[in-house]
């Protein structure tokens, strides 16, 4: 057993819900599939940086996958989603994740515009030149997007317009150190045109008449500037590749030189073809050593406040996860964060996370689950204990003298 299969299901973890009696949708959900690999694997509760830390995907990742303390490493999420999209970034390029919104009365009405289906015929109209600053602006999957900066010392101290809260009005952007003042000006020029802008766009006059959730503003957060990092090759001497329907985790992906696998069906959404994601990663074991599958919809139904279509999604995977049962490599699954359905927010809750192959030796764990994990033979690590392990169970793991 030299190689690793890793699937990260975003926001897998959850607090107990009135629903299902005061079980978890991963707890109250049907995983026949999960639990034999945990009857024959070994259990513990991971926090992807420390317990009672509440983290953002892109942070969460950077912990797991040991490029930590991630405040040396992390670029800001505007960089990583950018890199999402395809985007070719240069150097000192700034970029802003985007939510399309929807507006209306100066306030918002919703951050994700009804989770439109896409924003691609966005990008043109909305890319241009003002007072020599170039802003690019990128599609990514249903609201999402990303928005590229270029031109002359730009600074990315710069504040976020997201209130991440509905019925508030939107924030302006403030400059966070005198370098940005001049930007930050044109910034807000910027988004006020955008607006005016997709008022009059022919899909939000289609809306409208549909009564559907207008996508005619644009929140942004996360500003960072472009850099480069030690690859994933480089730092574990093991050929990787990412299999993700996201633009976040692509560009994350990316960002750390893994190959990107695209898969017809990942969508990255709550329609997302699953088995698809796994048959291709039990495709590219062929030419890889580590295959890092990551599945978004269990994040999306927690922030909609949905627990019934949490378990409902988590018992798809776990159907989608024969495809894997007998694969000759190491099997590891957890999340990157917990998102409770009863606060529709990420939490600083630990994650359960599960260990199956060759090897490994197995506890008396019988189900998937934070309570059955919480008595596991691993007990509680964080997220760059993850890879270590990995390295280990593989026999990659170099000795220490």
């Amino acid at each position: 057993m030299t190689k690793a299969i890793f699937i990260i299901l975003d926001g897998l973890g959850d607090r107990p819900c009135k629903e299902f009696r005061g079980k978890t949708p991963l707890e109250a959900a049907s995983t026949p599939n999960m639990d034999s690999l945990v009857k024959e694997g070994v259990c513990g509760m991971q926090s992807p940086l420390s317990l009672g830390f509440t983290l953002e995907s892109g942070p969460a990742h950077f912990e797991i996958f040991g490029y930590t303390p991630f405040k040396k490493f992390y670029p800001g999420r505007g960089i990583i989603e950018a890199l999402g999209t395809g985007a070719k970034l240069r150097e000192k390029d700034i970029a802003f994740r985007v939510n399309f919104a929807t507006v209306k009365n100066g306030k918002i009405k919703d951050r994700r515009a009804g989770r439109i289906k896409s924003v691609k015929s966005f990008e043109k109209p909305l890319s241009m030149k003002l007072k020599g600053i170039e802003f690019i602006l990128k599609s990514g999957t249903e609201h999402r997007a990303a928005l590229i900066m270029r031109g002359s010392n730009l600074s990315d101290k710069l504040s976020n317009s997201d209130p991440h809260k509905i019925g508030v009005a939107p924030k302006k952007v403030k400059a966070l150190g005198k370098e940005a003042e001049f930007e930050t000006e044109i910034l807000n020029e910027y988004i006020k045109k955008v607006h005016q802008i997709l008022n009059k766009h022919r899909i939000n006059k289609t809306r409208k008449r549909k009564k559907l959730p207008e996508a005619n503003y644009i929140l942004l957060r996360g500003a960072g500037k472009f850099k480069e990092v030690q690859s994933f090759k480089e730092k574990y001497r093991l050929k990787g590749c990412c299999i993700a329907g996201t633009g976040l985790y692509k560009g994350f992906g990316k960002f750390i030189d893994m190959k990107l696998i695209n898969v017809k069906g990942a969508t990255g959404g709550k329609t997302t073809n699953v088995k698809a994601k796994f048959m291709a990663a039990k495709r590219a074991l062929k030419r890889y050593d580590f295959v890092w599958v990551h599945v978004k919809a269990t994040d999306l139904y927690g922030h909609d406040g949905d627990p019934v279509g949490k378990k409902n999604f988590i018992e798809k995977v776990d159907e989608a996860l024969e495809v894997l049962k007998k694969v000759k490599a190491l099997k590891v699954i957890t999340g990157d964060h917990s998102t409770p359905c009863s606060l529709k927010e990420h939490s600083g809750d630990d994650v359960p996370i599960l260990f199956n192959g060759k090897g490994v030796r197995v506890d008396d764990c019988v189900k998937f689950g934070e309570r059955e994990c919480s008595e596991g033979g691993l007990q509680r690590i964080y997220g760059k204990n993850i890879i270590p392990e990995i390295l280990n169970l593989i026999g990659k793991q170099d000795i220490i003298e």
